[in-house]
């Protein structure tokens, strides 16, 4: 079985080509802030309207998305009546792992969390990033041991970057 090159850079832009809606939040989304780990995965929140769903549908289409962690065998498509069936789904890509995550936890809203969040630049591109306190406050409430470390981490850069600054 192949594995797909991890390149989130790629798997942004995908995302951008359909003009898909959406927050990076997870590890990528914490390096930008200044996080030391490291991840090998691309995570986004996305806004959960009709049109944003068929946008995200098309660029799933695209990037061969198949669901991650279940049988090969399972039927799956990963289109508009799936997503909408749905709000957090675990894929593996031709461009690498995407995480599509609907409801956060820990935040109220896309809204509330895209309002939050700073453009950021990967690459050649422009996207929102989870702040540094949504990123905490996520990765708290999903509450596994490498969450709780990705929350020390970002404190700790949240600390160092309030004395330097």
């Amino acid at each position: 079985m192949n594995v797909p090159r991890y390149d989130p850079e790629r798997i942004i832009r995908k995302l951008l080509q359909h003009e898909v809606r959406f927050v990076l939040i997870g590890g990528v989304a914490a390096a930008l802030q200044g996080s030391p780990l490291l991840t090998a995965d691309v995570d986004i929140s996305y806004k959960r309207t009709p049109q944003n769903i068929e946008r995200l549908a098309a660029a799933l289409k695209d990037m061969n998305a198949r669901l991650r962690g279940v049988e090969e065998d399972l039927p799956f498509t990963p289109d508009a009546r799936a997503l909408k069936s749905g709000s957090n789904f675990t894929f593996v890509t031709d461009l690498g792992d995407l995480d599509c995550i609907g409801w956060p936890d820990g935040i109220n809203s896309y809204d509330e969390l895209a309002r939050a969040a700073p453009v950021m630049r990967i690459g050649r591109h422009e996207v929102l990033v989870a702040s540094i306190d949504d990123l905490i406050r996520m990765k708290r409430a999903v509450g596994r041991p490498k969450d709780v470390a990705g929350a020390m981490a970002l404190e700790e850069v949240k600390k160092q970057q309030a004395e330097s600054g």
